[in-house]
């Protein structure tokens, strides 16, 4: 195909002639408007990659207002994204939601306090049409910031106060998903289960803590332990547990990564597992319970949904009547039973 210049380049109009409809409707199909049987879709999009059509958005944004960017902002150094399969497998959601209507992910990760006065002059400065923040942590102003640059956004996870902007977020149900894990190795006739915990100032490791509780009234404080949501936090704390609680015949981990970390150090003290202490995890991170031994026991939750998710809520947001907030959403877990528990 030769190369496209302004004075060869297919029009709109063109792609619509292809496909035998109106302007109308092609553009609502190249702009990713509803409304628009599927037959027809289709055949816009074929026309669409027959003449090699490339939308103007320099001159759709002048219309529209929109820039067709959104900024995904992690809360989170930039070592942890990077080795955290949990940020991979969210951050391919997203972009995969993005790709699909034909958007450009801008990500943008916090190191430290410092950077939230980067990131807010970014916002405010116009460069994208919204954004998604996730792995907040307690009371982040993260939230205040991007409500004060006017930029429309949705949250990843739950946010961590009561008082903050209000916006709307996607979370997974981890309590639930919590009791469901600790309420199995109940059922396993375990009666010294433990809790290693993820970090006490992010929502989701609150919730799973409150899962356990929910399960276990009043369980011995010295069966619960806090880890960061890394393989060698999750090593200590086990480490730590058995030291103090020898006991100890079941553990209910609040990330997969920990998870692993555990299940090392049981193996390091020559412990079976299940046998003599059962583990169950929680995300279902492919990469990791593959390396795991035994097949890990865990609570999954669809990390790749919960970046398409923020992306649809974040498209209705945008979308919205003027003064709706679109309701936030809460996905479902699932206990998947393998070899560990």
């Amino acid at each position: 195909m030769p190369e496209q210049t302004a004075a060869n380049r297919p029009t709109l109009e063109a792609v619509a002639a292809r496909a035998g409809v109106s302007r109308a409707t092609a553009s609502r199909v190249v702009n990713g408007g509803a409304g628009v049987r599927q037959p027809l879709v289709d055949k816009v999009r074929a026309a669409v990659d027959e003449l090699g059509y490339v939308p103007n958005h320099a001159a759709r944004s002048l219309v529209t207002r929109r820039h067709g960017a959104v900024a995904v902002i992690i809360a989170e150094p930039e070592f942890r994204v990077f080795s955290d399969p949990f940020f991979a497998q969210q951050l391919r959601g997203i972009s995969r939601e993005l790709t699909s209507r034909d958007v450009q992910l801008v990500l943008l990760w916090v190191e430290d306090e410092s950077d939230h006065g980067r990131i807010a002059r970014y916002l405010a400065g116009g460069h994208v049409d919204g954004a998604i923040a996730f792995s907040l942590h307690g009371d982040d102003r993260l939230p205040t910031l991007i409500t004060e640059s006017k930029v429309p956004a949705v949250l990843g996870g739950r946010p961590g106060t009561e008082t903050g902007p209000t916006l709307p977020y996607v979370d997974t149900d981890n309590r639930g998903g919590a009791r469901e894990a600790v309420r199995h190795l109940v059922s396993l006739g375990r009666r010294s289960i433990a809790h290693i915990a993820g970090p006490g100032d992010q929502t989701s490791a609150l919730d799973r803590i409150a899962g356990y509780h929910d399960v276990l009234i009043d369980p011995d404080p010295e069966l619960l332990r806090e880890g960061h949501f890394t393989e060698e936090s999750g090593a200590r704390a086990m480490a730590e547990l058995l030291d103090r609680r020898p006991d100890v015949d079941g553990v209910f981990v609040a990330n997969d990564l920990m998870a692993l970390g555990a299940l090392r150090v049981l193996r390091e003290r020559g412990l079976r597992v299940p046998q003599d202490v059962a583990v169950v995890g929680f995300d279902d991170m492919e990469a990791v319970v593959r390396a795991s031994d035994p097949a890990l026991t865990t609570v999954r939750q669809d990390v790749e949904g919960l970046g398409r998710l923020s992306v649809k809520l974040l498209v209705k947001l945008l979308n919205r009547p003027a003064g709706h907030v679109p309701a936030s959403v809460i996905m479902p877990t699932t206990l998947i039973r393998r070899a560990s528990a």
